[in-house]
Formats: structure tokens, C-alpha cells, sequence
């Protein structure tokens, strides 16, 4: 079994299907189209560029009327030594640990806070303008190229006709030649004519082989190895255009995607100007924060030592005034001087707190912070900012009345091509009749030996233009149909 197509594609498309030998896939249009929406470049790109505005929208809702909040920790280490900050020195005779959290709450509302939301949402309908457009350049391109490899396929058709009959024709003058009533002139000249058809059926292939090249080009995915198993199942027909030139421009006017997008950046950069005239307007701002730590100190027992050695001299300091100075008839009580004695409770204390780090934090107060700004002067930034704006603003306005000027041009220049193909089409048929009953007639002249072979050689190369320019002219104007829809935003068939 050969392979056809990548799994890729024939896992997004089951139509294009393998079959027993001969290997044949069908491919429609519907199938072609459905390939490229997943797999062409250009317009994936444009999904992708979507992506952005639509969270951009969302982070405009939420600025406006959510707070942010940030939560941190972290953990610190300080060695032993000492510290001088300007004249004073800090001893630490141990190394510490410790850890800290904080939670932040941050608000701030102003003007150019409010117009986001707008100016987001106009953004994010211009790329949804910007996809339609992309989508609508995707389906004109896989179409066109779906109707040239039809066209190569069937101009492939006439070639192999004309070499039939080229082969019927040398058969002609040979048994004409063996009968005596043809020279050996008209043999060879049958013999150049029937090579020379050869030579443009193979040509004609390999035509259609290009083709069918670059509509997988178009649908962005890998070409099949054997390009001749894939057989396109699609036929359009022509019907007499009844459509009308103001309709269709007024059609073209609504719904045509790049002039759309075009309003739409237009419509977010209005948006824009308020925004930037929106920064000459005060600003509020609100902050709250909450936070702790823990420090743990790496030999807990010099601490230890220092608050036992002080408990001692408050006692002995308290005793010494008992003895001394209120027990010499002063009639004052006697101090209570276990109140400084260090008592096993107050050493489990010390290393209890020490203990703490490094998830027992110690809250510090909380903090709540708001402020207003009203700017008085910024160095003309704000002028700078609003006239940027507004000619950024302009430029789109220009774009959008230049854009309907070459959409107005695209839309009549498709449809007068559309009913200049559509008549080309009844000439090319009867021209094609015309040519077909000259080369009956002139077959028969020279079977009959009353006419030439160069008069049926010249009625041969007068049909086979006949029958080419027909099948061109069929195509010519289901290609200027495309144009016309591409052109006017909407299918019309």
C-alpha cells in the first residue's frame, strides 16, 4: 500500500483515505479548506495573534476593579562579625538564620485605567477582524489554486485527445501511403505531429503534477508521494451572472474583512486618544501589606549566658538594697528580688523563641497606604502622548477611506471581468463547434483524397486551440467568480 498523504493530514481529513491498489484519494474542497484552517501558516499565525488581545481584554477587566496581589517569603543568613553604619559599630558574636513573609495588595485607578477596557475590547475585535480577513484570503487561495489544478487536469484531457487522434491520423496516412494514394511526406508529417502532441501531454502532466504541488503548498501541509493517486471530486458549474454592481458594493461595504478591520483599528485608536487625554486627570492609589519573620540565632547558649549573668547582678543588686538600705529601720518593705532570679522557665523560654524560625512567624503591624497624584507639569509628555494619538488615529482614518477607494475599484473590476468571462465562455463554445466540424470536414477531404494533410493539420491545431481556450474560458470565470467573493466578504454561488 503506497503512502498518499502524511498521517497528518489523513488523520484531520478521513476523506483522503487509502485505498486497495490503485492507490486513489478523493480530495473536495471542503476537504482541502478544513486542512488549511489547521494547517496554513499564515492563517494559524493570525489565530495565534489573537491569543494576546484576548487576555490583554481580560487584564483591562481586572485592573480596572481587581487589586493585585503578591505574596513573598524568603530566608537570610547573617554571619558573625562587625558592622559599621557611619560612626557606630555593631558586634554580632554568632551567626543568624531567618525567614520572612509578606503579602502586598496594590490598586490604582485614573483615567487611561478606565479607557483600557474599551480601547482592549476595540483591539480585540480588530484581531478578530484581522482572523476573518486571514480566513477569507485562505479560502480565496485554496479555491483558486482547487480550480488551476482542475484546469491543468482537463487541459491535460484535450492533450490526450489530440494525441488519439494524432494517432489515428498517422494510421490514416500510413494506410493511405500503402494503397499508393498518400506520399511518404504526409507519414512523416502525421509522424511529427502525433510526436510533437506527446511532447505537450507530457508537458500538460506535469503541469497538473505542479499544480496539485502548490494547492498542498496553499493547504500547508507535505505533498503526497504519488501525487497522480490524488484525484480532486469537485465540479462547478457556470450560471449566468444576475448579480448586481451596487449590491454587490454595498455588500463589499458591510462585510468585507479587511475593510472591516481596518474600522476597528480606526475604532481602537479613537480609544487611544482618550486614553492618552484621559493622563491629564488625577490618579488614585491604594497599597495594604502584611507581613512577619522569624530569626533563630546559630548558638543560643552565649544568649543564654548574658540574660543568667544579668538575672545575677539585678539579684544581687536587689539583695544588696534589702540589706542595706531598707532593713536599717527606714520602715520601707523589703524588695522581692525573685522576680530577677533566672529561673529554668525563663532559659526554656529563650529557646523556645530561638526555636521558632522558620515557620513561626512574628506579625508586624499591618500597613495600609493611599494616595492621590494630580499631575501639574510633565515636561509636555502628555501633549506628546494625545498628538501621537490622534495621528495615529488619522493615519488609520486615511487608510480606511483608501481601502474602501480600492475596494470599490476590486469589486467593479471583478465583476465587469466576471461578465466579460461569463460571455467569453458562449464564444469559446461556439468557436470550439466551429473547429470541431472544419476538422471532421478536412478528415474527410483527406480520407477521401480530395484535401491535403497540411489543411488537416491546420484544422487539427485550430480545434486543439479551440477546445484549450474553451476550457481556459470556463475557468477564467469561475476564477473571476472567486475573485468577485473574495473581494465582496461573502460566498455568491
Amino acid at each position: 500500500m503506497k503512502r498518499l498523504l502524511l498521517s497528518v493530514g489523513l488523520a484531520v481529513c478521513p476523506t483522503l483515505a487509502v485505498t486497495q491498489q490503485p492507490t486513489t484519494a478523493n480530495l473536495s474542497l471542503a476537504d482541502a479548506l478544513a486542512l488549511a484552517r489547521s494547517h496554513n501558516p499564515l492563517y494559524r499565525q493570525a489565530l495565534h495573534d489573537r491569543a494576546p488581545a484576548g487576555w490583554a481584554a481580560r487584564n483591562a477587566w481586572s485592573s480596572t476593579f481587581l487589586p493585585t496581589l503578591t505574596a513573598s517569603g524568603g530566608l537570610g543568613y547573617s554571619g558573625s562579625g562587625q558592622q559599621r553604619f557611619l560612626t557606630a559599630n555593631f558586634s554580632q558574636n554568632v551567626s543568624t538564620l531567618s525567614s520572612n513573609y509578606g503579602l502586598f495588595l496594590d490598586w490604582a485607578l485614573n483615567g487611561q485605567t478606565l479607557t483600557q477596557i474599551p480601547l482592549k475590547h476595540a483591539q480585540l475585535s480588530a484581531a478578530d477582524a484581522d482572523v476573518a480577513g486571514a480566513e477569507s484570503n485562505l479560502i480565496t487561495g485554496v479555491t483558486q489554486q482547487y480550480l488551476s489544478v482542475l484546469q491543468a487536469r482537463d487541459n491535460a484531457d484535450v492533450a490526450r485527445k489530440e494525441l488519439d487522434r494524432n494517432e489515428q491520423f498517422l494510421k490514416l496516412a500510413q494506410a493511405r501511403y500503402d494503397v499508393g494514394r498518400a506520399s511518404l511526406i504526409d507519414v512523416r508529417q502525421a509522424q511529427v505531429a502525433r510526436g510533437q502532441a506527446e511532447v505537450v501531454l507530457l508537458r500538460a502532466r506535469t503541469a497538473v503534477q505542479v499544480e496539485k504541488l502548490r494547492l498542498f503548498q496553499e493547504m500547508g501541509v507535505t505533498a503526497p508521494v504519488d501525487l497522480a493517486a490524488v484525484q480532486l471530486t469537485d465540479t462547478f458549474t457556470v450560471q449566468a451572472p444576475t448579480w448586481q454592481l451596487n449590491d454587490l458594493l454595498t455588500m463589499a461595504e458591510q462585510q468585507n474583512p479587511a475593510l472591516k478591520a481596518l474600522r476597528e483599528r480606526e475604532h481602537a485608536a479613537a480609544w487611544g486618544v482618550r486614553a492618552a487625554t484621559a493622563s491629564y486627570g488625577p490618579s488614585l492609589s491604594l497599597s495594604a501589606a502584611w507581613s512577619g519573620f522569624t530569626q533563630k540565632l546559630s548558638d543560643i547558649n552565649p544568649t543564654i549566658a548574658s540574660a543568667r549573668s544579668t538575672a545575677a547582678v539585678d539579684s544581687a543588686t536587689c539583695a544588696y538594697a534589702n540589706s542595706a538600705w531598707l532593713n536599717t529601720g527606714s520602715g520601707q518593705p523589703p524588695l522581692d528580688c525573685t522576680q530577677y532570679s533566672f529561673s529554668p522557665a525563663a532559659e526554656q523560654a529563650i529557646r523556645s523563641a530561638n526555636n521558632a524560625y522558620p515557620f513561626h512567624f512574628t506579625p508586624q503591624p499591618f500597613q495600609a497606604r493611599v494616595t492621590v497624584r494630580i499631575p501639574l507639569w510633565g515636561n509636555f509628555q502628555q501633549p506628546l502622548e494625545v498628538s501621537q494619538a490622534k495621528a495615529q488615529q488619522q493615519d488609520l482614518q486615511e487608510s480606511v477611506r483608501a481601502r474602501g477607494l480600492q475596494l470599490e475599484t476590486d469589486v467593479s473590476g471583478a465583476y465587469l471581468t466576471l461578465q466579460t468571462t461569463y460571455q467569453a465562455i458562449a464564444i469559446q463554445d461556439t468557436n470550439r463547434t466551429a473547429a470541431r466540424e472544419q476538422l471532421q470536414l478536412a478528415t474527410e477531404r483527406y480520407r477521401v483524397g480530395s484535401g491535403t494533410f497540411f489543411e488537416l493539420l491546420d484544422a487539427q491545431v485550430a480545434a486543439l486551440r479551440a477546445e484549450t481556450d474553451y476550457v481556459n474560458a470556463i475557468y477564467d470565470y469561475h476564477k473571476a467568480l472567486a475573485t468577485l467573493e473574495a473581494a465582496v466578504g461573502r460566498p455568491l454561488r
